[in-house]
């Protein structure tokens, strides 16, 4: 689920922070990507006729599908992908899964239904509902990313923060994942939609948590609150408090212990009898992680295994032997290449002097209240039209 409603309030209050562009745009860089929000991803999107692809036994291959060829274009525009994986979510989350695992279930008997009595329309949605990352899917994904000659990491817990880890030590540039919390993580720069289909034509989103931190005028801890009064994996929301009132009562009393005073105070909310945020908050601060030095994030690119690539895909998952001989001949050509550096590389990004960073904050403020006053008159303008006695032809 990641973090509810932050992309909608970064994009309002510190658009600064988000850059969209083409995939071509992160040539020569090193990405951590979360795996398993990436075969979900493709489980839900690559199909025929509203169903997961399979092949002659009916096993189903739409997630070996989506990671061979979404692999491929991103090493063909010149980006290293290390893939990171789930390991054992942390305690915290069970509520969040027991829900998920319900509205599955739920899911599940909605489709049997949709199959006898209901339109297409209907067995597809409730289809893609019923979709989850399995062990095997996993297992099948490693072993096909081994064969390829991309690496990948076993996080101990979430693969979000082990990629967060990863970026802030320079190991790559960003953590690659359409889950927000990345950010909550401390990813210092999250990148969303790289795993898209090209068809999409979806540019890739860059978010600079220095940025959003500057434009939201907050610290870390802050920042951590907020996201955990929006809404995360670990805790319930609190009925009522939407992204606005959020954003206003972390600003206004400036923590959540704060907060939870002041609401307690207010009829108006209920803060849920189990609300335990300093808990999810030592979560985001301090998760399970494995150190940016450890011997597991040792990880190098390799040249494809052409023969398993063949045997695995083709004979044993009906692949065509054609594209396959193809995928493995760009993968040999742009891993084993050395890549052309960036040009950020050689030069030290300037740390923003004081005026600078207020005469940024003005500029943004002055977007902001330039966005209102549009709003307004728009607003203003429809009232006005309704106002309007109708005249009769």
């Amino acid at each position: 689920m990641g973090i509810k409603h932050l992309y909608q309030v970064l994009k309002e209050n510190c658009p600064e922070a988000i850059k969209e562009g083409e995939i071509k745009n992160q040539f020569g860089r090193k990405v951590a990507i979360d795996a398993s929000m990436s075969l979900y991803s493709f489980l839900v999107a690559v199909r025929s006729d509203g169903q997961q692809l399979m092949n002659e036994t009916g096993e189903t291959t739409s997630h070996l599908m989506g990671l061979f060829y979404r692999t491929l274009r991103i090493v063909d525009n010149g980006i290293k992908p290390l893939y990171v994986f789930d390991g054992a979510p942390p305690k915290l989350k069970s509520g969040e899964l027991a829900k998920r695992f319900a509205r599955k279930s739920e899911a599940q008997e909605n489709h049997e239904e949709a199959k006898e009595t209901g339109t297409a329309e209907d067995v597809e949605k409730f289809s893609r509902r019923t979709v989850r990352v399995t062990r095997e899917h996993n297992e099948e994904a490693r072993k096909l990313l081994k064969l390829m000659g991309v690496p990948y990491i076993i996080a101990p817990t979430e693969a979000e923060a082990q990629c967060a880890v990863l970026a802030r030590a320079g190991k790559v540039f960003a953590a690659a994942s359409e889950d927000m919390d990345t950010l909550t993580f401390n990813a210092p720069v999250l990148l969303r939609k790289l795993t898209f289909a090209e068809q999409r034509k979806e540019p890739i989103q860059e978010v600079h948590l220095d940025k959003v931190l500057e434009g939201l005028e907050m610290d870390l801890n802050q920042f951590i609150d907020l996201c955990i009064l929006l809404g995360c994996d670990y805790l319930d929301p609190i009925k009522g408090v939407g992204p606005k009132v959020a954003l206003n009562l972390i600003r206004e009393h400036k923590n959540l212990e704060n907060v939870v005073k002041h609401l307690e105070s207010n009829s108006k909310y209920t803060i849920p009898e189990d609300w335990p945020y300093a808990d999810a908050r030592v979560l985001f601060l301090e998760p399970d992680v494995r150190s940016a030095d450890d011997p597991e994030c040792d990880f190098k690119w390799e040249s494809p295994d052409v023969d398993g690539l063949i045997k695995y895909l083709v004979e044993e998952k009906g692949f065509s032997e054609d594209r396959v001989r193809s995928g493995a001949a760009r993968l040999a050509k742009n891993l084993k290449s050395s890549q052309q550096s960036r040009l950020e590389g050689f030069f030290k990004p300037r740390e923003k002097t004081e005026e600078e960073k207020a005469s940024l904050k003005r500029k943004n403020d002055e977007k902001l209240e330039e966005k209102k006053k549009k709003q307004k008159a728009e607003a203003k303008a429809k009232k006005e039209a309704k106002a309007k006695p109708k005249m009769n032809s």
